[in-house]
């Protein structure tokens, strides 16, 4: 679609609808950002934005009035698609785009695209780094922090773009089409936006919806869902896996990353070679280093960025040590799947601050991961009750509950003891608590940090 000239209601006031208002306000269309919560401050929104162009800003009730004018609805991840005010713009047929959706369109070059319920900020800043060191213009971008619809506009036709893709992006796709892609695993998470398991899993596939025969789609042969959702695809396919030595694809080979193809066997490194420790960080750096070969990366640099390569800020982030005590950060941890990676990772008893904003997950197999590790559970926010519920039901019956993020610090600092491991990976969103996990994870390093 061309844009300019078009009028479009740019649907959320965040980060992403700010990016996406910019770049239409680029492409000449004439723009209305719109959010629901009226409370916002018109003048510190049209601050963020620039002066030229056609731009109205309206929040509160969207009326119908508006709707009928409009061509194209530019549509923030954060919006739910069932809400009654997208309901009734679907209903008048009017074109609804994501952010993704929008960059695309408006993008160049070609696009390496990961998505997952786990891993996937990992697996795009390893990938990001590497393509860096490769490639002259690369761009990282996505549900890592950096608006797609920021990038888009500066990017030429060699430029390769690395981007992190969440599933409330992948809702709102048309003609997206990366040259690799990747889904790194699927296990229950935001079932309050997709209210099934089977919604969550078809959006999910959706990466791959418009991929082409001589594309590749990386997948986690360990994933028995996309093992057989790979069977089902026309475009090139490359398993990677961390307990089968592949035929063909990457696996790990006892303390080995290995890529084998008609050519034969080649070693990336040694897991002992890396700064990422557990074996989904492993399966991380195997499907970072296979989408880079697909594209065509040589395998050096790809050994010399892994090997290099440090942990993800709040992904089972090394805080500090005091008194014999170390403190890990896995404020990412937002599910109960990641959750369970992150004690997997441990090998210190350990203090688990856990709960938070409830996203109906169940706990019971984070419950029972835990397998003699945790001698703590200190469990705050909205969910702490139902998860210490499911711990008794479960036998684990060390639970202490706090008010605050500081007062979960404290507890664990008094109770642990040298040798031991505190670890905060909360199985939950930050949401009631705090604006989202970096915030939680930044705060809890302050807090660590002011230990005596």
């Amino acid at each position: 679609m061309k844009l300019s000239g078009k009028r479009v209601l740019v649907f959320g006031a965040g980060i992403s609808g700010i990016g996406a208002a910019k770049l239409l306000l680029d492409a000449s269309a004439e723009v209305i950002l719109y959010d629901g919560n009226e409370s916002l401050n018109k003048e510190e929104l049209q601050a963020k934005l620039p002066c030229r162009g056609r731009l109205q800003i309206v929040l509160g009730e969207l009326e119908d009035a508006l709707m009928d004018t409009l061509d194209l609805v530019a549509v923030s991840p954060g919006v739910p698609l069932d809400l009654p005010a997208v309901c009734r713009l679907r209903s008048r047929h009017i074109p609804i785009w994501g952010e993704v959706e929008l960059a695309w369109q408006c993008g160049r070059g070609d696009v390496l695209a990961i998505t997952g319920t786990n891993g996937k900020t990992t697996t795009t800043s390893l990938l990001g780094a590497i393509m860096k060191a490769w490639k002259d213009e690369t761009y990282v971008v996505g549900n890592i922090g950096n608006p797609y619809t920021e990038a888009a506009p500066h990017m030429s036709e060699a430029a390769v773009t690395v981007a992190e893709i969440s599933s409330f992006q992948l809702e709102t796709i048309d003609t997206f089409a990366p040259k690799v892609s990747a889904i790194l695993n699927i296990t229950p998470d935001h079932l309050n936006r997709h209210h099934t398991m089977e919604e969550y899993i078809r959006v999910k596939e959706l990466i791959t919806k418009n991929q082409r025969p001589e594309d590749t789609c990386v997948l986690n042969y360990e994933d028995a869902l996309l093992r057989e959702f790979g069977k089902t695809l026309k475009t090139r396919v490359i398993y990677f896996s961390s307990l089968h030595k592949l035929e063909q694809g990457m696996y790990l080979d006892k303390e080995r990353i290995c890529y084998r193809d008609e050519a034969g066997e080649q070693v990336l490194c040694s897991t002992k070679e890396l700064h990422l420790p557990g074996r989904h960080n492993h399966e991380n750096v195997m499907a970072a280093a296979a989408m880079a070969l697909a594209y065509g990366v040589p395998m050096e640099v790809i050994r010399a960025v892994a090997v290099d390569f440090q942990a993800v800020e709040h992904r089972i982030e090394y805080v500090t040590e005091k008194h014999g005590v170390v403190y890990y950060n896995d404020s990412k941890g937002t599910n109960p799947d990641a959750a369970i990676k992150g004690i997997q990772a441990m090998d210190r008893p350990t203090l688990l601050i856990g709960g938070g904003y409830d996203k109906d997950s169940s706990y019971t197999e984070w419950i029972e991961s835990f397998e003699g590790k945790v001698k703590y559970l200190v469990l705050i926010g909205q969910t702490k009750e139902k998860i210490a519920k499911a711990a008794r039901d479960c036998g684990f019956t060390d639970v202490i509950m706090a008010e605050t993020l500081e007062e979960a610090v404290r507890i664990c600092a008094d109770r642990a003891t040298s040798g031991d491991a505190v670890l905060l990976s909360p199985a939950c969103a930050s949401w009631g608590m705090f604006p989202n996990y970096e915030v939680r994870g930044r705060r809890f390093k302050e807090l660590v940090n002011q230990l005596s």
